[in-house]
């Protein structure tokens, strides 16, 4: 695990749209093709509208990146809520990615024959790979979640299913996840956490025992892959100085 601490979101997103850009670069010097697990939120949305400026588009090659997403909220891709509307508006209508490239989780079906078709998808990619995705980025919440995978959800123990469908009684929306089975086969693994609200959470998940049914984003352990944390200084206001591996 590598621990990247920036003074603030702005230079956090800078720095990791460089390091992006290194290592899909390097990743395509050996293989024909980069695949990415896309994530939402606002901390995501910044990066992808930098990564779509001058500065950061003509240094991608956007015809071998093929576009998937972590998970989806089950409302139409029109809503303002949809991830995969969001990455279109701030990235992807911007860019060359062919449309054949560009994987969305549907939402105008039931959704666990969504999340059935999606993996169905992602085992025609990967079934006989030694990794899944070449990145998978990643938030985490306040409470300790990623991807759709929230504390004492039903979902957590699976360990089978590379994608599921789950309801949120919460929110009252069915959501699509990616599961740690298959993201935990990376390559690469990026968690981006911005916010001094975050701060609490990020020392119980970094520091303390593991406790995955509370803090589910300790399900996301790369079995061979690199773990990536890009954190600002008030996410990290409260981690301990031994933590291995910190990036000043």
């Amino acid at each position: 695990m590598q621990l990247h601490i920036y003074k603030d979101s702005p230079e956090l997103i800078e720095e990791l749209a460089k390091w992006m850009t290194s290592y899909i670069n390097q990743t395509l010097q050996k293989n024909e093709r980069f695949t990415i697990a896309l994530s939402g939120g606002e901390t995501p949305k910044a990066l992808y509208r930098l990564l779509a400026t001058d500065a950061y588009r003509n240094k991608i090659d956007w015809n071998k990146m093929y576009i998937f997403w972590g998970d989806e909220r089950v409302v139409p891709i029109t809503d303002d809520s949809n991830n995969a509307k969001m990455a279109f508006e701030a990235l992807l209508n911007k860019v060359k990615v062919p449309l054949e490239n560009i994987h969305i989780m549907r939402t105008d079906i039931y959704p666990d024959l969504a999340a059935n078709e999606y993996e169905k998808l992602l085992y025609k990619y990967f079934e006989k790979q030694e990794t899944t995705f070449d990145l998978v980025l990643l938030g985490m919440g306040k409470d300790g979640h990623t991807l759709s995978l929230f504390p004492a959800s039903s979902i957590l123990q699976d360990e089978q299913h590379w994608v599921n469908a789950v309801y949120l009684e919460d929110q009252k929306m069915y959501r699509i996840t990616l599961m740690p089975s298959v993201v935990n086969k990376a390559a690469a693994v990026v968690f981006l956490v911005t916010g001094s609200e975050k701060a609490k959470v990020l020392k119980e998940v970094l520091n303390d025992v593991v406790q995955t049914e509370h803090h589910p984003a300790q399900l996301i352990q790369p079995l061979n892959g690199e773990l990536h944390w890009f954190v600002d200084k008030a996410a990290a206001a409260d981690l301990e100085s031994e933590i291995p591996d910190k990036i000043p």
